[in-house]
């Protein structure tokens, strides 16, 4: 099982990286508000993005599945860093097809989020849509790193990192920029680092 899974992780990560990317949405523009179901600590709530930028900038992070490598790191990444986060007053929120109910387990895995921040269930792709994202449907046969059958659309790999007033500061793209899934966190924070110190992102 265990070889299948990552096989099968790994035909997943190929396809994914074959997909031609859309035009992200870029610097400069407005970032469409949307509340989505989150899970936090394997708990649900609503996360809403325009009570989040009250409080300062938001790092929005769009995955393509839980419990997949490039992803768990990302996740786990973002995880270990919080506390740096939370010193430029920013709040993390991951986005992905994933179901609540994988959300909630994904969410409070010390492994991966570790409750640490919040990851949010776009099941139907509406707000990856609005931030022109592109999404793969999902591929039969394709299992998660616990053997898990994965049932959702992926949405590509890309963060936005949003200032207080709404404005997208920065658009990063493992596709266009070529990042790797851990870049995305350092990048993200260099940049809410910057504006906390009232330096240009």
């Amino acid at each position: 099982m265990k070889k299948r899974s990552a096989f099968t992780v790994s035909v997943l990560a190929a396809l994914l990286l074959a997909t031609p990317s859309f035009a992200a949405l870029k610097s400069g523009t407005m970032a469409p508000d949307f509340t989505l179901e989150a899970s936090l600590a394997g708990k649900d709530f609503t996360f809403s993005l325009k009570d989040a930028l009250k409080k300062g900038p938001v790092v929005l992070y769009f995955y393509p599945s839980a419990y997949t490598g490039g992803c768990d790191l990302e996740a786990h990444t973002f995880a270990i860093n919080k506390d740096k986060f939370d010193a430029a007053g920013a709040t993390i929120i991951g986005v992905s097809a994933d179901s609540i109910k994988r959300l909630n387990q994904f969410s409070s895995d010390p492994s991966y989020c570790a409750g640490k921040f919040p990851v949010a269930s776009d099941t139907d792709s509406k707000v990856a849509a609005a931030y022109n994202l592109q999404t793969e449907a999902a591929q039969p046969g394709l299992n998660d790193v616990r053997g898990a059958t994965i049932d959702h659309a992926f949405i590509e790999r890309v963060t936005f990192v949003i200032a207080s007033n709404g404005q997208i500061v920065a658009t990063l793209s493992s596709d266009a920029d070529h990042l790797s899934p851990d870049q995305h966190m350092k990048k993200s924070l260099s940049i809410v680092q910057n504006i906390h110190a009232g330096k240009a992102p």
